[in-house]
């Protein structure tokens, strides 16, 4: 029995065991597969009130867009360390949203608890004076903003979740008309939050949500007929479904478990197979049936409910974000909305000292880095092994994102481009099957016959969890731990310059994003 005991405690004072793989990764750069807005990067910022409460806790406190600090420093700091971040205002309560326009004839009062209401609150309202102070807060920060109409306005509730009717327009345009009259600049207005199919809460039907989707666009192009840009129309905020979507473009025209969480996030073949199934459908219809539309995520944050409070602000969320980016962008989709900004467990901020969790370096690494081309890139390695290569943002060369969610393989990995061999690649569009499981027998030199050996450097930025504990709140770059300033300045995110010829080691749980300079790729200089 001593010899046993013995036998364990020696055991369990063994590290973990860490293996190693190679993997070769080929990009090709002679043609982009997919092309991302020039702000790919969205957050959200939300309607929920401070007595919004999930399984027992209220996650939202102060952050709404109706009481939202907006004179925080470290809030337009963060803000504006993305030079133009994209921010949806919107959310379930978007569809209660009544605007305080001097055309509307009862109290402009704010939210409270109803339990006949939809997700439980009554219907609330955005005051003119607050809409200003909103807008002089996204003038300040460089914001790009889209908002969410309120469209179940004027409808008829039945005793499920469909509402019928029209919609009333004559608020939303009394609103648009005060908005563009102040020269406030709204890239776009998205119309209604999660009606589609069966709704989250409510859904309108498809054929119906077509009519009045003309009637809006209508609206849009009367209100903006002297003006020198027309905001963007969006529609529908919510889930995919597909026969509902293919009736609506017809109509149209021209709670949390942990432990699930943190499994699925770390299951390359959960998140590889149920991202391609959805964005490969959800394309394919867009193709189909209206290739004058564009695909946009309006609003993800990984986990239902406000977020996972041990999950959704930790490191380990970066794993999950950062593939989301990676294979929306694939798919062709132009804008990515992350909620939130601020609010709920799964915030870009801290919803009490508004210091940045560690996804929101993840959200800026990328928006600095990754640019709007995607190109062809094949892996020969463990679907533990994630990467995603984009034109570089703003400047020549190739950015590679790596991600590993392996927990106990550190990966060697040789870059190469397609162009130094003449290697047959099929026709590249949409990938398919198997995209990220692609052989590739023979070498090839990433850099391309032009490259001098001796002028060549890589940057890399690698992001880690401090103590390598993956639920970390605190995020390493390059090993160094990135912290806010007192007065909320963001921390200059530096890459480290590593010789192009060396190999590239990813240890376990952990991303890099690697940004080549030099490497050919005719596509990012067209």
């Amino acid at each position: 029995m001593e010899s046993q005991l013995l036998l364990c405690i020696l055991l369990a004072c063994l590290p973990l065991m860490i293996a190693q793989d190679s993997a070769i990764i080929s990009i090709d750069g002679t043609h982009n597969i997919a092309n991302i807005d020039e702000n790919f990067v969205c957050a959200t910022l939300d309607w929920w009130p401070p007595d919004k409460c999930d399984f027992g806790q209220c996650q939202w406190g102060n952050t709404s867009i109706l009481n939202l600090n907006l004179s925080h420093p470290f809030l337009a700091k963060a803000v504006q360390a993305f030079r133009h971040l994209r921010i949806r205002l919107g959310g379930s309560l978007e569809d209660q949203v009544l605007y305080g326009v001097s055309s509307l004839k009862i109290p402009c009062l704010p939210f409270h608890k109803d339990p006949n209401g939809l997700f439980g609150f009554s219907s609330g309202c955005l005051q003119m004076d607050r809409w200003d102070s909103l807008n002089d807060f996204f003038n300040k920060t460089g914001a790009i903003i889209t908002f969410g109409l309120n469209a179940l306005y004027g409808r008829q509730k039945t005793p499920a979740t469909a509402w019928i009717g029209r919609w009333d327009s004559s608020n939303a345009r009394d609103f648009m008309d005060y908005t563009i009259s102040k020269g406030y600049p709204i890239d776009s207005w998205e119309f209604g939050n999660e009606l589609s199919g069966q709704g989250i809460g409510a859904s309108v039907d498809a054929a119906q949500y077509g009519k009045d989707l003309i009637n809006l666009r209508g609206i849009i192009d009367e209100l903006y007929k002297n003006s020198s840009s027309k905001a963007l129309l969006l529609a529908p905020g919510g889930f995919f479904d597909e026969e509902w979507f293919t009736q609506l473009i017809q109509a149209s025209g021209p709670g949390n478990d942990t432990d699930s969480v943190v499994q699925h996030i770390l299951d390359p073949e959960y998140a590889s197979d149920m991202l391609d199934d959805i964005f490969g459908v959800l394309n394919e219809t867009v193709q189909q049936y209206g290739p004058w539309a564009s695909v946009w995520v309006s609003e993800a944050g990984g986990a239902y409910s406000s977020g996972d409070p041990f999950v959704s602000n930790t490191f380990l969320n970066s794993f999950w974000y950062l593939d989301q980016l990676g294979t929306a962008a694939v798919y062709n989709t132009k804008v990515y909305c992350r909620q939130t900004l601020i609010g709920g467990n799964y915030g870009l901020l801290d919803k009490i000292t508004f210091v940045p969790n560690p996804d929101y370096y993840s959200a800026l690494l990328w928006s600095r880095l990754m640019g709007k081309k995607v190109l062809p890139t094949y892996t020969e390695a463990s679907s533990y092994l994630r990467a995603y290569a984009h034109c570089t943002k703003r400047r020549e060369g190739v950015t590679l994102l790596l991600i590993n969610l392996s927990n106990s393989t550190t990966y060697e990995i040789k870059i190469h481009n397609t162009m130094n061999r003449a290697l047959h690649v099929p026709n590249y569009s949409v990938p398919k099957q198997g995209y990220f499981k692609r052989k590739f027998k023979k070498a090839f030199s990433w850099a391309g016959s032009k490259a001098s050996r001796q002028q060549l450097y890589r940057e890399e930025y690698r992001l880690t969890p401090k103590g390598n504990f993956k639920q970390s709140q605190i995020v390493l770059l390059n090993g160094k731990q990135l912290s806010v300033s007192e007065k909320g300045e963001i921390p200059h995110l530096e890459p480290a310059f590593v010789n192009a010829f060396s190999p590239i080691h990813i240890s376990p749980l952990s991303i890099i994003f690697i940004v080549l300079p030099k490497f050919e790729a005719p596509t990012c200089l067209s």
